[in-house]
């Protein structure tokens, strides 16, 4: 494990990003406290990520001052509009049927809440998908209950193995995690 020399918090429950921070070296616990990820409505799509990453690590300002608090946000961007998680079956459908055939940006923006000081970097990733077949999108829909995923897609499941074509970007910042942004913000905090 990559020694720090405060301890760090992950804030977020994301399965996906406690396995990546794992895997990159570092020992961490996690801690979320509720938080409106509610933007500005003028706030560029593009911006969201960043913005909501802010307000998550703003949440734990005074309350962990000994620790190093990690907070992310993904968004997925198609046609200039925010695909979110989807509520529902049809709502994973109907994200996936837009991102089909097409591009599309993956914004994951990470923030670092030191003492009083929040640092905030976004990461972009752009997704090429294939067209798909409604049964291919109602199978991986089936199967992996994309729920809880921005853009109702996991790169690293089925749909990604057979209907992404081409990325540019990192493949972490995709999967939720821009490992190599979080390793260059903890560098400095290294023992």
């Amino acid at each position: 494990m990559i020694e720090l020399k405060k301890s760090l918090i992950l804030a977020s429950n994301s399965p996906r990003r406690k396995q990546l921070l794992r895997d990159a070296g570092f020992e961490f616990t996690v801690e979320v406290l509720p938080t409106d990820e509610s933007y500005p409505p003028n706030l560029a799509a593009e911006a969201v990520a960043a913005y909501i990453a802010r307000e998550k690590a703003e949440m734990f300002r005074g309350i962990r001052p000994e620790s190093l608090v990690l907070t992310a946000d993904t968004v997925v961007i198609a046609e200039h509009h925010i695909l979110g998680k989807p509520t529902d079956h049809a709502d994973a459908f109907r994200m996936i049927r837009i991102l089909s055939g097409k591009s599309h940006k993956v914004i994951t923006a990470v923030s670092l809440l030191s003492g009083n000081n929040i640092e905030t970097i976004s990461d972009v990733a752009e997704v090429y998908f294939r067209d798909l077949e409604d049964w291919e999108i109602n199978y991986y829909i089936q199967q992996y209950k994309p729920f809880d995923k921005a853009g109702s897609y996991g790169i690293q499941e089925w749909i990604g193995m057979v209907g992404i074509g081409k990325i540019e970007g990192s493949f972490y910042t995709i999967m939720g995690l821009p490992v190599q942004v979080v390793y260059q913000l903890l560098k400095p905090y290294f023992s």
